[in-house]
C-alpha cells in the first residue's frame, strides 16, 4: 500500500478547497493538488488525477512544507523586467504615445523602424534597433500595422465603373 504524504498544517482542509476553487488556472492545480492530499489521497493518485508528473508534485509539497503558502506563488509573474535597460522614461513615453495619434514624419504608417528612428531622435542615441521599436510598440498596446496587398493588375477606373453599374437590391 503507497505511503501517505505529510502535509504541514499551514491551512486547513477548507481553506485548501476554497483557494483551489477561487485560484487561477496555473495555481489551481497546485492547490488542488494539495487539498487532495490533505484529503487523504496518496501523492501518486493525486498527481495522476490532476494530471501532473509525480516528481514535481512532490517537489510542491516538498515547499508548500517547508515554505508555507509563499511556495505556490507564481515567481516568473513577480520577476519584474528591470527599468536600467530602458530607453525612454515616463515623460518620453508619453510622448510616444502622443506620436502614435498622427502619422510618422514621413507619412505612411507607425512601423517597428519608424519606432526606432523615434526613440533615436528623442534620446539622441546612435543605433536603436527595430526589435525595441516593436517592444514599445506593445509596451503602449499598438501593433505593427501592414497595408493590404494590391494586386497588380489592379485598376482604380475599372473599380470605379463597376461600382457606378452596381445595383443594390
Amino acid at each position: 500500500m503507497p505511503k501517505k504524504v505529510h502535509l504541514e498544517k499551514h491551512l486547513s482542509a477548507e481553506e485548501l478547497k476554497r483557494r483551489y476553487i477561487h485560484a487561477s488556472e496555473v495555481k489551481s492545480r497546485r492547490w488542488h493538488l494539495l487539498w487532495m492530499v490533505c484529503s487523504g489521497w496518496t501523492l501518486k493518485k493525486a498527481a495522476e488525477a490532476i494530471a501532473i508528473n509525480y516528481d514535481y508534485a512532490k517537489e510542491i509539497i516538498h515547499k508548500y512544507n517547508n515554505q508555507g503558502i509563499e511556495a505556490l506563488q507564481n515567481r516568473r509573474k513577480m520577476v519584474r523586467r528591470r527599468h536600467k535597460n530602458a530607453l525612454l522614461n515616463a515623460e518620453a513615453l508619453e510622448k510616444l504615445r502622443q506620436a502614435f495619434k498622427k502619422r510618422p514624419e514621413d507619412g505612411g504608417i507607425w512601423t517597428e523602424p519608424k519606432v526606432a528612428r523615434w526613440i533615436e531622435q528623442e534620446t539622441g542615441r546612435e543605433k536603436v534597433w527595430a526589435q525595441r521599436g516593436w517592444d514599445y510598440l506593445k509596451c503602449l498596446n499598438y501593433s505593427p500595422q501592414i497595408p493590404r496587398p494590391k494586386h497588380y493588375k489592379d485598376d482604380k477606373n475599372e473599380q470605379e465603373a463597376l461600382k457606378k453599374n452596381l445595383v443594390l437590391e
